[in-house]
């Protein structure tokens, strides 16, 4: 973009014409602020800075808003900042909103002076900017003001912008307010946000609506939202339709994301392409998926005969914590005599991780939380971590038929104390109703899914 082209005259003062400088040029020394503004958009359009910058200078200091405006934006690149903001405050005291935006962001991002800079957001958002009324928002979330940013990222939504909608769906989730949610991420989806329409799905899929979801998947899917091409892929793969979610998750995967290709890897195998396969699993493993190590050492040994290979990911699979590939391990490794390192695998393996697909809606809950924890600079929680902490309860809860007191039932049989396992059903609450509690910090997560491990060993389940 050249540099004269932030300028806003073009909207109220015509455009200069082959011919006119030595007309203009008169009227600008004359005196005339039109015929002087007119002149410096001559001199930037053949890239004249100091000449457009002169000519501007005079119209600007005779009255002329435009030209001072232009004056911020040129100081901005190529003058200094002091000077940006003098001229674009010239602008903006005039009720130039786009000038107040410009004044805002500077302030805020160079200067660093947070206070003046939502004063002028303010001014620009009162005067209707839907910029500078998000921009306020967003302030007003990190400082911890979010009756006051909800408003500005209402005033924002209602003139179209959809990042707003979507920070106002999220807003409301985290309150508990479902209803509300929904409205506001139907609206931005009805603006084409893509974000939008994946939250809504996962929204749905936790309210045990799986049509509705699917249909926001497929939505998100349109626009190459990988993470709704895992969830096609998932509905798929429940309905027994390998081939379909192969090709979702092969669409995820290709997007980086390990759990997808560990995903296509799986459904390969199923559909007997070992091939696809090995493709799948070694770029997991590559990467660094415990998981995927395990199974390509698996793929390795079974469908090509390779024990050599097998064993080499075996044991980057064992040295990064996964159980089966560390006892799969000692066991190779004592059929071929080497008892010492065998016998080390075998004698202390790392303990079984969480290798259940928990319900989809409690997928969702977890994905959801997670998104909600990560917003505005958030520390998010971590998918993985969520999930295995709301199976665990639903898994140890199954045998039960009355859950007026699941609590003690869990106490009674583990053996745990019962104000840990109190904590346990409180962070669950709060991942399953939002707004019932804060969202937990990640150090709560880490204490609570110590607990959920415990749970399981005790009561002996896996």
């Amino acid at each position: 973009m050249a540099w004269w082209q932030g300028e806003v005259a073009a909207a109220t003062v015509p455009a200069p014409r082959v011919g006119d400088e030595p007309e203009l040029l008169a009227a600008a020394q004359a005196g005339d602020p039109q015929a002087a503004h007119r002149l410096g958009r001559l001199c930037a359009q053949r890239g004249d800075r100091p000449g457009a910058r002169h000519w501007w200078e005079r119209a600007a200091l005779a009255g002329n808003v435009d030209s001072a405006f232009n004056l911020g934006i040129w100081h901005e690149k190529h003058g200094t900042l002091e000077e940006a903001v003098s001229w674009y405050e010239r602008a903006a005291g005039t009720g130039d909103t786009e000038a107040a935006v410009n004044l805002a962001t500077l302030l805020l991002e160079q200067r660093g002076d947070p206070d003046a800079a939502r004063s002028w957001f303010e001014s620009a958002a009162r005067a209707g900017s839907r910029v500078a009324a998000r921009r306020l928002a967003l302030m007003c979330e990190d400082a911890g003001e979010t009756p006051v940013a909800r408003e500005w990222h209402r005033r924002a939504a209602a003139d179209g912008d959809t990042s707003s909608a979507h920070d106002l769906g999220f807003l409301a989730y985290s309150a508990g307010d479902e209803e509300e949610t929904v409205r506001w991420w139907e609206c931005a989806t009805r603006g084409g946000h893509v974000e939008a329409a994946y939250h809504l799905g996962l929204l749905l899929q936790a309210g045990r609506d799986p049509e509705g979801a699917e249909a926001y998947f497929r939505l998100a899917a349109r626009s190459e939202h990988p993470g709704a091409a895992s969830q096609l892929g998932g509905i798929a793969l429940a309905h027994a339709d390998l081939r379909t979610a192969r090709a979702w998750f092969e669409r995820a995967a290709g997007a980086g994301r390990l759990a997808d290709q560990r995903m296509s890897g799986f459904v390969c195998v199923e559909l007997g392409d070992a091939t696809g396969a090995s493709h799948w699993f070694g770029r997991a493993a590559a990467s660094g998926d415990p998981e995927a190590m395990f199974n390509f050492g698996l793929l390795l040994i079974a469908e090509y005969g390779d024990l050599a290979r097998g064993r080499h990911w075996f044991r980057l699979a064992a040295l990064a914590g996964h159980h089966r590939a560390a006892v799969e391990l000692g066991g190779l490794l004592s059929a071929a005599g080497e008892h010492a390192e065998a016998q080390r695998w075998l004698t202390d393996p790392p303990p079984p991780g969480w290798d259940r697909a928990a319900e989809p809606e409690l997928a969702a809950r977890a994905e959801l939380a997670a998104a909600a924890t990560g917003r505005r600079g958030g520390v998010a929680l971590a998918v993985p971590e969520l999930t295995e902490l709301l199976g665990t309860w639903d898994l140890v809860t199954r045998p039960l038929h009355d859950h007026a007191d699941v609590v003690g039932w869990l106490v009674e049989r583990s053996g745990l104390h019962a104000s840990a396992v109190e904590y346990l059903a409180s962070v669950r609450a709060t991942l399953l109703r939002p707004g019932s509690s804060p969202w937990p910090s990640p150090g709560e997560i880490d204490h609570v899914l110590a607990t959920a491990r415990d749970l399981r060993r005790r009561l002996g389940v896996r």
